[in-house]
């Protein structure tokens, strides 16, 4: 596209895709493209985190449903502000406002019946030929050589004291754990693990997830603070996105499930260990060299050999998931070690 050319990006719905998306961005950006990001609300805090973006609008609309007056009304108001959108999501619905504006140049994969609506269409890869996640976004741009790309956000400095002085933390250092996965169970390492290991760590835990995890963090914090009162400190559901963000940066080390906090961890550059068990590493990695990835599926010591992973599912089909289950404490800990 043409250096200095206003551009629209239309951002995925999940947290996690939403942060691989910046190395697209920062592509953009290097080639004099000013961009403004539509999100979601629960999506915008972490464009707010990359430097390259000049403006955030956070979109009126919700999960299902065509939604079509307010998409008509949202194109009216930005019509003839931009020369180029970045469809990032799949779905007919996020190509829509591009086309609805009026946007000369609308750049997306095809999918969803979207020939009509895009003017620039890359071939979607079948699922199991995907490329890793940010190279399926960075590809958007039309450049090659997208190995090397690193998702990074900024979190202020002083934004994050500000957050730790709320939240009572201490610089002194804690530990966070993210043990949500909203995709479903299938993605999540066991409460009693995630307990048994907040036990054996030196310093405090902060549980960090949305409103539907506070009941999940619950069973880790729970039978913790029984015996060590205070170890742990439930903040699912509790705090801003912004503040989940800043209390991840300032943390000793992270550790979650493959999850969009996950991928926050990563971006910032902040030691983490990820588990996971019915995903893949080889498809949405944590980009981030302070990171330890946990997948039995890549033991070869690991026996009887995991068939089944990754299998993408949102619950285990055969109800053992084993490829979470027999991840040990003490692999995790010596990990968390190792990185310290």
């Amino acid at each position: 596209m043409k250096p200095g050319a206003d551009s629209l990006i239309i951002a995925p719905q999940w947290i996690g895709d939403a942060v691989m998306t910046e190395p697209l961005l920062r592509r953009l950006a290097a080639r004099s493209e000013r961009l403004t990001v539509g999100a979601l609300p629960w999506v915008a805090p972490v464009y707010r985190l990359m430097p390259q973006v000049s403006e955030v609008i956070e979109l009126p609309f919700t999960h299902g449903g065509l939604q079509w007056q307010a998409r008509c009304s949202l194109a009216r108001s930005i019509r003839g502000r931009f020369d180029t959108a970045y469809v990032c999501p799949n779905s007919l619905k996020s190509a829509l406002l591009p086309f609805l504006a009026g946007i000369q140049q609308r750049v997306g994969y095809l999918g969803e019946a979207r020939f009509g609506v895009l003017t620039q269409r890359l071939k979607n890869p079948p699922k199991h030929q995907r490329p890793p996640m940010v190279a399926f976004y960075s590809a958007l741009s039309g450049e090659r050589d997208l190995a090397r790309d690193q998702p990074l956000l900024q979190a202020d400095k002083a934004a994050v004291e500000q957050t730790l002085q709320q939240l009572g933390l201490s610089r002194a250092g804690y530990y966070v754990f993210a043990p949500g996965a909203e995709f479903g169970p299938a993605k999540r390492w066991p409460t009693d693990h995630f307990a048994d290991l907040a036990r054996r760590l030196d310093r405090p835990v902060l549980l960090l997830g949305s409103a539907k995890e506070h009941a999940l963090c619950e069973e880790i914090a729970v039978p913790v603070n029984a015996s060590q009162i205070g170890k742990c400190l439930n903040l699912a559901g509790k705090t801003s996105l912004p503040q989940a963000f800043h209390a991840i940066a300032g943390a000793l080390c992270t550790l979650s499930n493959d999850s969009g906090l996950m991928h926050v961890a990563a971006a910032l550059g902040v030691s983490q260990v990820a588990i996971f068990g019915s995903s893949s590493p080889l498809h949405t990695p944590p980009l981030n060299d302070s990171a330890a990835v946990l997948w039995l599926k890549n033991e070869p010591s690991y026996q009887p050999v995991l068939g089944c992973a990754p299998c993408f599912e949102r619950s285990c089909r055969f109800g053992h998931t084993r490829c979470l289950r027999d991840i040990s404490v003490s692999q995790v800990l010596q990990r968390i070690h190792e990185l310290a």
